[in-house]
């Protein structure tokens, strides 16, 4: 529903917002996104216009209805204030570290650390291409935000391998 309050759109158009914006962030299967819009359009949240141009096939453009504004405007207040404890996959294998060798333990810890650096760094240039191309605050918001979350598990994979592996 958030990406139709920018205006109607058809499927497609979603599709590509999911997987060349919000993916970036957060995951989302973009794969099926045909089944949940008739979910969203049965509950009443989204309506449908069928369009033909010419002999192409009917296109059916989305938007949201007076019912989905409500629903919307409910789901995003009560995400504002859901906190939740972040999920990191590492805590899994940090429970289990007493059970792995130091020497793996190090090599993968240490090849995590380059990964998180290439995050980072990929990070960094769609930050700058977004300054430079005076994207809206919103979405400047949402990198620095994950900026500083990759730069904290550097940090602490940093600090993690030093004090695990003084020799």
């Amino acid at each position: 529903m958030g990406l139709l309050k920018g205006g109607p759109k058809h499927g497609y158009e979603i599709k590509r917002l999911i997987k060349e914006v919000i993916q970036t962030f957060t995951y989302l299967d973009a794969e099926s996104i045909y089944y949940p819009l008739r979910v969203m359009e049965q509950k009443g949240y989204i309506a449908k216009e069928v369009s033909r141009s010419g002999r192409r096939p009917e296109k059916y453009i989305y938007h949201v209805s007076a019912k989905g504004e409500q629903r919307f405007d409910e789901l995003i207040n009560k995400n504002f204030l859901s906190i939740k404890r972040p999920f990191f996959n590492i805590d899994l294998s940090l429970y289990f570290l007493p059970y792995v060798s130091g020497r793996l333990a190090k090599r993968r810890l240490s090849a995590r650390l380059n990964l998180l650096k290439m995050v980072e760094n990929g990070l960094k240039k769609v930050t700058e291409k977004q300054i430079r191309t005076k994207a809206p605050s919103h979405l400047l918001s949402i990198l620095k935000h994950n900026l500083d979350l990759i730069r904290a598990e550097i940090k602490f994979t940093e600090s993690l391998i030093t004090a695990e592996f003084k020799k």
